[in-house]
């Protein structure tokens, strides 16, 4: 069964949104379809994401799981160096940390890994690349 697995960044599965109040960011990862969820729910867990984001140092991780929207909304504490105001670090917040997560790779089956990029998996029409000058 292992063998039927690959990897690939969550991106290809789920978009994200995210937000930040304070030294709190929350970001949510969105399904593309409700068949990939899931994948997700079983795997972007909250010990995932703190091991994720364990540079950041967060004081907790929580996890809340929309099923009717096939999303599920991820709230960090004290991981913006005190909010965005107090931070000389202005690329820690926000759509980069939402980035960062979107980034976790997932194990999937290699089917669908194929379905959702059929160049890689050898199945394009295409039989040599555009040529450049």
């Amino acid at each position: 069964m292992i063998d039927d697995l690959t990897w690939i960044p969550l991106h290809r599965l789920a978009h994200g949104r995210t937000g930040d109040k304070g030294d709190t960011v929350n970001v949510s990862v969105i399904a593309y379809a409700a068949e990939y969820f899931s994948l997700l729910v079983e795997q972007v867990t909250e010990e995932r994401v703190l091991a994720l984001f364990s540079n950041r140092r967060p004081s907790a991780v929580r996890r809340y799981v929309l099923p009717k929207l096939c999303a599920m909304n991820f709230v960090l504490d004290n991981v913006l160096d005190g909010g965005v105001n107090d931070s000389l670090n202005l690329d820690a917040h926000g759509k980069t940390l939402g980035f960062l997560l979107l980034s976790l790779e997932i194990a999937v089956p290699k089917e669908l890994a194929a379905f959702l990029d059929p160049i890689a998996a050898g199945k394009s029409e295409r039989s040599q690349p555009d040529a450049h000058p």
